[in-house]
């Protein structure tokens, strides 16, 4: 009545020797399917790969982010899921999971991800505040708009509020000569 036993973050998973069930260990130490008993005789370890769960709230604000990074980087690459998949040697699905923020990716498959976006692994875990510092920095180094910021706060809201509307007007002055 051997079992594998594969260690996965905190929870352990093992296989039914009876019914050959891969599952997180219960609290009572049963099968889920069969109902046998989940003796533990031969730990293996195993590289875990594509373990999904669903992720605390904490967490969950950061997958949805690296979300929104993967997909925006796939598109602007111009790749599907499945062909991005395949760079990885994962199912498509599991792509559309990360997308989707019901799957958070592991260190190494952030790794993977990152290899097959030919990107850095910084840029999928951006959170916003760092993309804020890059559109900041970005206009700052424009040095017409880097005067005018330095300028906005000696303006008052009246004042602030007629220059953005003489600037909305040239723009649309501008774009009825062109």
């Amino acid at each position: 009545m051997a079992t594998t036993l594969v260690s996965v973050e905190t929870r352990e998973v093992v296989r039914c020797e009876y019914c050959r069930l891969m599952q997180y260990r219960t609290t009572n130490s049963l099968c889920r399917r069969c109902h046998r008993p989940l003796d533990i005789e031969e730990p293996v370890h195993l590289a875990p790969q594509l373990v999904t769960s669903q992720p605390a709230q904490a967490g969950a604000e950061a997958g949805l982010q690296v979300a929104a990074q993967v997909r925006d980087i796939r598109r602007a690459r111009h790749l599907s899921q499945r062909q991005l998949a395949s760079r990885m040697q994962v199912p498509r699905t599991y792509i559309s999971k990360i997308e989707n923020g019901k799957a958070i990716p592991t260190l190494g498959s952030l790794e993977r991800l990152a290899l097959a976006l030919e990107v850095d692994v910084c840029q999928l875990v951006r959170d916003a505040r760092s993309r804020r510092e890059e559109e900041v920095s970005a206009v700052m180094n424009d040095p017409f708009l880097a005067e005018i910021a330095a300028l906005l706060p000696h303006l008052d809201s009246l004042h602030r509020t007629l220059l953005l509307s003489a600037v909305r007007d040239a723009a649309a002055g501008r774009r009825r000569t062109a």
